[in-house]
């Protein structure tokens, strides 16, 4: 009786909270209240004043590597030629004895969440049972019940296996998602929520076919569960979180997006993914109303933006965005976007216009006439344009802001393909490199 006048007590709240409906959340109460706060404190921590030193410190990992990975990297030379092709995958994927080191990954992130740190001060949690039934109290061994812990935790998959979510999966701070050695589908049910947490690391999946859940009452930590609205179908979902990293994801094919990074997220990096089929495909920033996303710092590096996809890759709005050496070689509208004078930096990418000529151009400014985007910072350096393709700058010379004599920029564009050829999920198997 209880647990029903409870329920009751959400659903009457339901109709009082439509300002909050972007977050899902039904009942804005003490807990969240508190998480937001905490959340918005973290996203000024986060926070890079002068964000083209982090533009820079990602240029540099072509020349440099860090001091922590010489170890790995002496071993690597007794091993077969590495054929990772870009800097973070270096990092990692040349070793053999990759699985006793897994935790070596959080080392490698570059660019703006190049802090995030994921499960790595925490055990190991092994996936064992693919079902997800008990949205409050899940069971041990589902991946829910891994996500939703309190601890720090680097989470395994002990076997393949197709993971069809009932409801978002809520996932809490300091956990590393680590799709390595298995292979794992989330699909064809609800997606991956990142919300008013940091420190998340998600790794080497397949995201696809997702749709849109009913909502109901989800535990999003050990200590506190919650009614949740209806979910939007988006892949994964980033909401006022910092210090997310992004990795090595396969996606298709969802209800929304396939990447949304909204509501003040900061500290974040997505790359190495490779995205295919879809419309919607990246949105960096939600609302042209929201200023708190003036906050928001992305990196967008090693992707490949492939078949079947339409616009957003990304659309941006208000923040800072760093997007570097990318192959784009499938849309059907523009590449890169935005509204609400976002700065665009876009650095040895590789843009293969489209067959139709009405769509050639890469960049597509939305809701501004030119007298006010022509004061956007959207620079093009060293793109590689194919078949038509072409980039409309705006603002200020991109030169001026990567004068660090010690750093090097992003290889050219015509490297994209070969940066880009192993993106999206690896087949990595005990006793070889990925």
């Amino acid at each position: 009786m209880e647990f029903g006048i409870k329920c009751f007590f959400f659903y009457v709240l339901l109709a009082g909270t439509a300002a909050l409906s972007t977050a899902h959340i039904a009942f804005f109460d003490d807990y969240w209240q508190r998480k937001a706060e905490e959340a918005r404190n973290e996203t000024l921590s986060a926070y890079v004043s002068d964000p083209t030193s982090v533009v820079n410190h990602f240029n540099s990992a072509h020349l440099h590597q860090n001091s922590t990975r010489r170890g790995l990297a002496h071993r690597a030379k007794k091993e077969a030629a590495c054929s990772a092709t870009n800097p973070i995958d270096r990092c990692w994927r040349c070793h053999s004895d990759w699985i006793n080191y897994r935790k070596t990954l959080a080392e490698c992130v570059k660019g703006f969440g190049h802090s995030t740190v994921g499960g790595v001060r925490g055990k190991f949690y092994v996936v064992t049972d693919a079902s997800d039934k008990d949205l409050v109290n899940p069971r041990p061994g589902t991946l829910r019940y891994g996500v939703t812990r309190d601890k720090p935790l680097w989470i395994v998959f002990g076997r393949d296996m197709v993971i069809r979510l009932q409801q978002e999966l809520m996932i809490n701070s300091y956990k590393t998602i680590d799709g390595r050695g298995a292979n794992v589908h989330i699909a064809y049910g609800a997606g991956l929520t990142v919300q008013f947490v940091k420190h998340v690391i998600i790794h080497n999946l397949h995201i696809h076919d997702i749709k849109s859940a009913s909502g109901g009452l989800i535990r999003d930590c050990e200590t506190h569960w919650g009614f949740r609205t209806a979910s939007d179908g988006d892949g994964v979902s980033v909401f006022g979180s910092s210090h997310v990293w992004l990795d090595h994801l396969s996606m298709s094919n969802c209800a929304d997006g396939l990447i949304d990074v909204i509501q003040g997220s900061t500290a974040v990096t997505i790359s190495n993914c490779h995205l295919t089929r879809h419309n919607d495909v990246m949105l960096l920033g939600a609302s042209d109303s929201y200023s708190d996303d003036s906050k928001m710092q992305v990196t967008v590096a090693y992707n490949h933006f492939g078949r079947g996809l339409v616009q957003r890759m990304p659309r941006c709005r208000w923040g800072f965005f760093h997007v570097v050496n990318n192959d784009y070689t499938h849309w059907l509208m523009y590449a890169i976007g935005g509204s609400t004078h976002p700065t665009i930096i876009s650095q040895g990418n590789r843009f293969v216009g489209p067959p139709n000529d009405a769509a050639k151009e890469v960049t597509h400014r939305e809701k501004a006439g030119e007298a006010e985007w022509s004061g956007w910072n959207w620079r093009s350096e060293n793109d590689l344009y194919k078949n038509g393709a072409f980039f409309v700058e705006s603002g200020h010379t991109v030169s001026s802001k990567f004068s660090k004599i010690e750093f090097i920029k992003a290889k050219p564009g015509n490297s994209a393909g070969r940066l880009t050829r192993f993106s999206g999920f690896l087949n990595c198997y005990p006793g070889r490199p990925c």
